[in-house]
């Protein structure tokens, strides 16, 4: 008997719970995105894409995660939505809490917990994609390990989930294995080494590398002048962007909030796989 998914996470939102419907534009190569629901023109594709609705994707990873995970994995799982492009564009985030590990610094111990994310756009932004990572209970930092731990589909098709079944089957020994890593880390301290200097040679400017360093000197006074201190500023980077780091979000005015967010997490994919992060575990 299969269990009943509403009483272990939320569904999906109601303002995603819509209808894709196309129409015509006046040039015959292009098309309008609806949603059905209000009637809103939320984007224009070309005449030949398609797509799966939000909540079609959504529930299938949904029900996917509570048919292949065990039912104490998924137990309390925590879903956060993020949307943008005025609900063409849409995220889920799922934490899994009773999947967890501790990461214990020469300061300070925190917990970090499994991680799931979704994402699905129905105006041609992005095709079908999920990934696995992990979250920092401490400050609520999201990370994801790298491009390798993406599984994307067209978005003509309603989510074919092999691949996705088969890395879902593999994601909590893929966890532990990050989390060793993150434990490495925390165990590999950079008193000694310009840190400084290491930020000019992985970020995009001299002023962010600037401010990325004054965010790990905040970080370095709670979890010790480590490995794990660096990254947890590079997670708060992705995680945030208000008063608490100083990298605030330029606002355009255009939505798109939540898309530049997780752009940062894969940004920070790219800062660890960087040669001279990575020349800190020999410091």
């Amino acid at each position: 008997m299969p269990l009943d998914f509403t009483n272990i996470i939320e569904t999906v939102p109601d303002n995603l719970q819509f209808k894709t419907v196309f129409e015509p534009t006046k040039f015959t190569e292009k098309k309008y995105v609806i949603n059905g629901n209000t009637g809103d023109y939320i984007g224009i594709v070309g005449k030949d894409f398609n797509c799966a609705d939000h909540s079609d994707f959504f529930h299938g990873v949904q029900d996917t995660v509570l048919e292949t995970l065990s039912p104490d994995e998924v137990a309390n799982a925590k879903l956060t939505w993020k949307t943008a492009r005025n609900n063409a564009w849409a995220l889920m985030d799922m934490t899994l809490p009773n999947v967890t590990a501790e990461i214990v610094t020469d300061k300070h111990s925190t917990t970090v917990a499994q991680r799931i994310i979704a994402l699905h756009g129905i105006d041609g932004s992005c095709s079908n994609q999920t990934y696995f990572g992990a979250i920092d209970f401490f400050c609520t930092n999201g990370m994801i390990r790298g491009e390798h731990d993406k599984v994307r589909r067209k978005n003509t098709s309603n989510f074919s989930l092999d691949l996705f079944i088969r890395d879902l089957k593999r994601s909590q020994q893929d966890f532990y294995a990050q989390t060793k890593q993150l434990q490495h880390w925390a165990n590999t301290s950079i008193s000694t080494f310009d840190v400084k200097a290491m930020l000019e040679k992985v970020m995009s400017s001299e002023k962010k590398a600037t401010d990325m360093f004054s965010l790990y000197s905040a970080e370095a006074g709670v979890r010790g002048y480590n490995m794990f201190a660096l990254y947890s500023a590079f997670t708060n980077y992705a995680t945030y962007a208000d008063e608490r780091n100083g990298f605030n979000l330029r606002n355009t005015g255009n939505d798109t909030q939540a898309v530049s967010m997780f752009q940062r997490e894969h940004e920070v994919s790219k800062w660890i796989s960087n040669p001279a992060f990575k020349q800190l575990e020999a410091a």
